[in-house]
C-alpha cells in the first residue's frame, strides 16, 4: 500500500526551520548569574535540576503526569557522585501555568534558584517560547513530550526525550488511511504550536496517501462550546476526524461530538492519553503515545512500571494526581527518561577536570546514550531522541469500568516507508 515517504517529512522539517525558533544557538549569558564561557557552575554539594512544567492551565494534567515521573526518578537515583563528592540532586519545580507569557517567567525563576538543567515542558508552545531564556543563560533543557520540531531547531540547549509530530501525524494519518477513511476533518486550536503544527503534518500526510481533508475548522484557547464548530463539520460528511488537542479540550469536545449525531472515527494525539478523557463518549477513539505500560519486552519499562506503581500508591495523593488511577501514563516515563538522561550527563562528568557547570552538563548530554523506560536514548544533532515507534491505543467499553486504555499496535517509520 502506498506510505508517505520521509523525504516529505524531511522537506516539513526544513520548511518549519524557516520561521521556527529566532537567533542563533551561541549564548549572551542573558543574566543568569554565570560567567559567558561557563554557564551557570554548581556551588556546594548541591546539583539543582529544574521542573519546567504546566500543573494548572489546560495542559496541568499531563504537565502532572510529567511532575510525577520526574519526582520518581529523584526518588531512585537522588545523588551522583563526581570525582569523589556526594552532590545531592534536588529538584526545583515551577508551574508555567500552560502559558506562553507565563512559561518565560517561570524558566526566568528556575534560572534565578541557580538551577544548572531543566526538565520539560509538557506543551510545545510553553517550550518553544521558553527556549531562548534556556539558550542565552546557557542552561541545558531536556523535553520529555514536547513533540513539535521548532522546540529544539536552531536551540543547542534544548534536547527532548520523544518522537517528533512528523513522525506522529504520518503515524496517524496511515492509520486512517489504511483503516480505509479517505474524507478527513481536522480540528485543531488557533495559535496553540502543538495542535497547529500536528495538524498540518497529519493534513499533509493523509493527501499526499491520497485521502481528502474535507474540513479545516479551528477553535480558539479556553472554547467550551464547540456545537457551531461541529454543525459545520457534520455538513462535510467525513468518515475521521483528527483533533490534536490538550485533555481538557478532549473532555469537552467528545460530548459534544455524540450529541451531534457525528459518527465518525475520531483520532487523537499524545496528549489525550490521560484516563481524564475516558468516557462512553471516547469509545473508539484511537491516538497515538509514546509508551504502553504492558509492554514487557525491555526489563527497564517492566522495573520502571513496578517501582512507579508502588510509588502512585504510596500516596493518595499521587493517586489524585495522576488523574485517579495508578495507570502509568507514557508522559510520566518519558519524565523519567528525562530526568535520567541528565543523570547519566552528570555521571560522565566524573574523572573530567574544572568545575560542574550547566555547559558542561550540555556538552554530555550529547553524547549520552543508555537505556531508558521508553527505548533506547540518544540525542542527533538538533538534540532530538532518535525514536521510530509510536504506540496506539484506543478506549473500549472495558476502557469505562477499568479506566484503562486498550493496545492497538506499534508503528514504525520503517512501517511508513513500506
Amino acid at each position: 500500500m502506498k506510505k508517505v515517504s520521509l523525504l516529505l517529512v524531511l522537506v516539513m522539517i526544513l520548511s518549519l526551520g524557516l520561521f521556527g525558533c529566532g537567533g542563533d544557538s551561541g549564548a549572551d549569558n542573558g543574566g543568569s548569574g554565570g560567567d559567558a564561557a561557563a554557564g551557570v557552575k554548581v556551588e556546594g554539594d548541591v546539583i539543582k535540576i529544574g521542573v519546567f512544567e504546566p500543573t494548572t492551565g489546560e495542559n496541568g494534567g499531563g504537565g502532572m503526569q510529567e511532575v510525577l515521573g520526574a519526582r520518581y526518578a529523584n526518588q531512585v537515583a537522588p545523588t551522583v557522585d563526581i570525582n569523589g563528592t556526594t552532590y545531592k540532586i534536588q529538584l526545583e519545580e515551577v508551574d508555567n501555568q500552560s502559558d506562553k507569557a507565563a512559561a518565560v517567567t517561570a524558566a526566568q525563576s528556575l534560572l534565578s534558584k541557580g538551577v544548572v538543567a531543566v526538565l520539560g515542558s509538557y506543551g510545545s508552545g510553553v517550550s518553544i517560547a521558553a527556549g531562548p531564556t534556556f539558550r542565552d543563560s546557557e542552561v541545558p533543557a531536556v523535553g520529555c513530550s514536547c513533540t513539535n520540531p521548532q522546540v529544539t531547531l536552531g536551540n543547542d540547549f534544548y534536547f527532548r526525550a520523544c518522537f517528533l509530530d512528523p513522525f506522529q501525524g504520518s503515524v496517524m494519518a496511515n492509520y486512517a488511511y489504511d483503516a480505509g477513511f479517505k474524507n478527513a476533518a481536522v480540528i485543531s486550536q488557533n495559535g496553540d504550536d502543538y495542535s497547529t503544527g500536528l495538524a498540518d503534518f497529519f493534513k499533509n500526510s493523509f493527501t499526499a496517501l491520497g485521502g481528502t481533508v474535507v474540513a479545516d475548522v479551528t477553535y480558539q484557547t479556553n472554547e467550551s462550546d464547540f456545537n457551531a464548530l461541529l454543525t459545520s463539520v457534520k455538513g462535510k460528511n467525513p468518515d475521521v476526524i483528527f483533533v490534536p488537542s490538550s485533555i481538557n479540550t478532549a473532555t469537552l469536545i467528545l460530548p459534544q461530538i455524540t450529541a451531534n449525531g457525528i459518527d465518525a472515527q475520531v483520532l487523537a494525539s499524545d496528549t489525550w492519553e490521560n484516563a481524564a478523557i475516558i468516557s462512553k463518549d471516547a469509545v473508539g477513539v484511537v491516538f497515538s503515545t509514546f509508551f504502553d505500560e504492558k509492554d514487557e519486552s525491555n526489563p527497564v519499562a517492566k522495573e520502571f512500571v513496578e517501582g512507579f506503581k508502588e510509588y502512585l500508591n504510596s500516596d493518595p495523593n499521587n493517586i489524585k494526581l495522576n488523574a485517579n488511577t495508578d495507570t502509568v501514563a507514557a508522559v510520566s516515563a518519558l519524565g523519567y527518561d528525562a530526568y535520567m538522561a541528565v543523570y547519566h550527563a552528570l555521571e560522565s562528568l566524573d574523572g573530567t577536570e574544572g568545575d560542574i557547570t550547566s555547559v558542561a552538563i550540555r556538552d554530555a548530554l550529547k553524547t549520552v546514550k543508555f537505556d531508558g523506560v521508553t527505548g533506547s536514548i540518544a540525542f542527533d544533532e538538533n538534540g532530538d531522541a532518535i525514536k521510530d515507534t509510536a504506540y496506539l491505543k484506543t478506549v473500549t467499553e472495558e476502557s469505562v469500568t477499568s479506566k484503562e486504555f486498550q493496545f492497538v499496535k506499534t508503528q514504525s517509520v520503517s512501517d511508513l516507508e513500506q
